[in-house]
């Protein structure tokens, strides 16, 4: 008897059940002939080099990946604008700040500008425009008098929360028709990138300085 089949069998059996916690095949020989012939074909195209628009004209991946990043940025807004349509929400970033305090807690405006990462400026106007809808409150921070301490409010509560499912939905569909494995292979790598630049980003390098830098920094020999 071919004990060492038998023990791959077994794994493979233990690494069907443990992808198949959503479902996506039946718990039957069926579920799991069907899991391994597409677990194989995944296999198979993440081996090869994948083709792209341009490439034999020497597009290089590093345009591709930039500009599907933005792509994938837009459509993320046009979902999020449809979520927040005939709701009181003007713009994405509203929820987006009010979901990070519901989150987080209570904490000063800086902290929570730089947690969505953007600019001061364009922070200030995101949270005093939540501040003038009442959806958050301020007080001068314990340790820091010159900062604030902001927080959600009871009413930036219930706007969320009114608002919620279709949030909730368009994350769905921005994840389109990925699967389990593909998401947390993508959120691997969306970290690593994230990893890399937040800490550029929070050094505010100026923008005139900020390739220069960069290049010298990582990517020149």
């Amino acid at each position: 008897m071919n004990y060492q089949l038998i023990q791959e069998v077994l794994q493979l059996v233990e690494k069907f059940d443990l992808n198949n916690t959503n479902g996506g095949y039946t718990e039957d020989i069926n579920g799991f002939t069907r899991w391994i012939s597409d677990h194989e074909k995944k296999e198979d195209s993440y081996s090869r080099e994948p083709d792209w628009e341009g490439k034999a004209e020497g597009r290089s991946p590093e345009s591709v990946i930039s500009t599907l990043l933005v792509h994938l940025n837009r459509y993320a807004k046009t979902y999020s604008r449809s979520a927040i349509q005939d709701s009181e929400f003007s713009t994405q970033e509203d929820f987006i700040y009010l979901i990070n305090l519901k989150a987080f807690g209570a904490m000063t405006k800086m902290e929570l500008i730089k947690k969505n990462i953007q600019d001061k400026p364009t922070g200030m106007q995101i949270i005093n425009r939540l501040i003038k809808n009442g959806w958050v409150t301020q007080s001068d921070s314990e340790t820091d008098k010159r900062s604030k301490v902001i927080e959600i409010s009871p009413e930036g509560l219930q706007s969320l929360d009114a608002q919620m499912g279709k949030i909730r939905l368009a994350t769905q569909i921005v994840s389109g028709d990925l699967s389990h494995s593909e998401k947390m292979q993508l959120i691997r790598l969306l970290n690593k990138l994230d990893d890399f630049h937040h800490p550029i980003f929070s050094q505010q390098i100026d923008s005139h300085e900020l390739l220069q830098k960069v290049n010298a920094t990582y990517f020149t020999d």
